[in-house]
């Protein structure tokens, strides 16, 4: 059964310079009559794709190919300009851990808010608080202000809530580097659960052999568009022959 479907997605997105022009500036600039409209690049570029219930599919290319912004339009986070997105069942997307936190109210109280936003209920979430808090080790921030706790403290407790609510769909970008050795070992193990189970796993990741060894199928995207698609073996072997027939 598919459980996400794109059809001819692409996605313009405002370039990095426009984003970093303020309010101020553009002001000005229009009242000076030098006011021009932001420039926008074509980001993803009428992609195609069908992943089934289960599917275990690996994502790779060179930075700026388009990886992270795909996974965010499948988890909603962006709205594609044009094509339509299709997706079943509840998603946790490790993608910006704790990009949704509140950091003025605690932690029991992000994990309550995380988990509703991804789909869950409060009184689901209020069961799962004590072993989202052990996992995250935690336990003894559980009333403090996000905003009190370190960059790595905040990505333990996003990784630790996404990974505990046993969702239909993981999203993972890049994230199996959170934390110090002994956290990454945890992480990984409790990673390796999904992956021998029907939970459906989208994984972008530099790790050529993770992907090989890990995923049934994977896509090589380049510059927006779906280059290849296949098994996991001969899509890393396709890029790395593309690669260094480039580069030589």
């Amino acid at each position: 059964m598919e459980v996400i479907r794109l059809d001819q997605v692409s996605l313009w997105r405002r370039t990095q310079e426009e984003f970093s022009y303020d309010l101020k500036k553009t002001v000005l600039a229009f009242f000076e009559g030098k006011y021009r409209q932001p420039t926008k690049k074509l980001v993803l570029d009428r992609i195609d794709l069908v992943i089934n219930s289960g599917e275990k599919l690996g994502i790779i290319g060179a930075n700026g190919s388009g990886k992270s912004t795909l996974l965010k339009i499948i988890c909603g986070i962006l709205q594609p300009t044009s094509g339509s997105v299709r997706v079943r069942g509840k998603i946790a997307p490790l993608i910006e851990l704790g990009a949704g936190f509140d950091v003025e109210i605690s932690v029991i109280d992000n994990i309550l808010l995380y988990g509703v936003l991804l789909g869950f209920s409060r009184a689901e979430m209020k069961r799962r608080i004590a072993s989202i808090l052990e996992f995250a080790e935690l336990e003894d921030y559980a009333l403090v202000p996000v905003k009190g706790l370190s960059s790595g403290m905040v990505a333990r407790l996003g990784f630790a809530i996404a990974t505990d609510v046993q969702p239909d769909i993981l999203i993972l970008d890049e994230v199996l580097s959170v934390g110090d050795e002994k956290f990454k070992n945890k992480s990984k193990q409790r990673i390796d659960k999904f992956w021998h189970g029907n939970t459906t796993v989208l994984v972008v990741s530099h790790d050529l052999n993770f992907i090989k060894k890990s995923c049934q199928r994977a896509i090589w995207l380049n510059k927006g568009q779906i280059n290849f698609i296949g098994s996991a073996d001969e899509t890393v072997d396709y890029y790395l022959q593309s690669v260094k027939e480039t580069s030589g």
